[in-house]
């Protein structure tokens, strides 16, 4: 048993996410950075998909009740044990009542704690992960507080001491390049100033939404459709995939992430592909960022370097 004596700023129990939902509205929800995520419940010996802590900018204070094997992964969120810090991206045992603490942000935004045997709260269609606007899932459908108490699974005979390779390890930055497939409605934009502007990523960042600020978009004037808002930047509604971004009144682009709504009256002007989810999730506020339009073709080679990627942790920690 864990005991959470401080719960961190936005502490969530997640794992790769429910799959097969979002025709219904229940968004699939899991980390956000599911490479480190995954990185971290390898290190200690979990499946990839066990559920773990997702910690947003500020970490939790934790006291265990039984002795662990733990990892932390995604964002330079050092932890700390009864004050001495431990290494990122490595696996280490925590003493029957020994306190796990973190010091201050230094890069990212998301780092995640796995523990051997996984948080063991029940699944909820098919996912541990929480998704807090339908208090789904995770511990009691929200993030954590002070006073709960988190149930561990049996740790399996691999849960022993090991570490992420450097070269696997990836780094946090504050000026980013994020690559886009162009479309539905960009056909709606009336010249390239989405591409060619450097945003910047406002506070409004969290699981369901990223909002940048930036210049205003040009956008076509048209005869309101039936059905549709006033706005140049409204449609018939629509479903949105993951990673679709749309620009309510031309300004401040929102991407969407794991826990947006399925569908809306708003334009999406294009799709962040799947191989920089990750990279948007580390995204802090105040990051510049630079969207670069690839094809179909590319976004589909980026995920093959992904998934070697992933590949090749899964070698490394085997």
């Amino acid at each position: 048993m864990i005991e959470v004596i401080k719960p961190g700023l936005s502490t969530t129990v997640q794992d790769l996410g429910r799959v097969g939902y979002y025709d219904v509205g229940i968004p699939p929800s899991g980390a956000l950075d599911q490479f480190s995520l995954t990185a971290a419940n390898l290190l200690v010996g979990n499946d990839e998909g066990a559920a773990g802590l997702e910690l947003a900018y500020l970490g939790p204070e934790l006291r265990f009740g039984e002795r662990a094997v733990v990892a932390v992964a995604g964002a330079e969120l050092i932890p700390r044990l009864d004050g001495e810090e431990r290494p990122l991206w490595e696996a280490f045992e925590v003493a029957s009542g020994s306190v796990l603490s973190f010091a201050h942000l230094r890069g990212g935004a998301r780092a995640y704690l796995a523990v051997a045997g996984g948080i063991d709260v029940p699944p909820v269609l098919g996912s541990r992960s929480t998704y807090a606007l339908g208090s789904l899932g995770g511990f009691s459908g929200r993030p954590l507080a002070a006073g709960d108490e988190l149930p561990v699974g049996p740790a399996s005979a691999a849960a022993a001491p090991r570490a992420v390779p450097a070269e696997l390890r990836p780094a946090f930055g504050n000026e980013l390049e994020i690559r886009v497939v162009m479309g539905l409605y960009d056909h709606l934009l009336t010249d390239d100033t989405f591409l060619t502007s450097t945003w910047t990523l406002t506070p409004t960042a969290d699981r369901v939404g990223f909002r940048y600020k930036g210049p205003k978009l040009g956008m076509l004037e048209r005869e309101q459709p039936f059905g549709a808002g006033s706005d140049p930047s409204n449609i018939v509604d629509a479903p949105y995939p993951i990673g679709s971004i749309q620009v309510p009144g031309g300004v401040e682009p929102i991407i969407l992430h794991r826990d947006a709504v399925s569908g809306g009256g708003y334009a999406m002007i294009a799709t962040v592909i799947s191989a920089d989810m990750d990279t948007v999730a580390q995204s802090a506020p105040g990051a510049k960022t630079r969207f670069v339009a690839v094809d179909l073709d590319g976004a589909l080679a980026a995920r093959a370097d992904r998934n070697r990627r992933l590949q090749a942790l899964r070698d490394a920690l085997a």
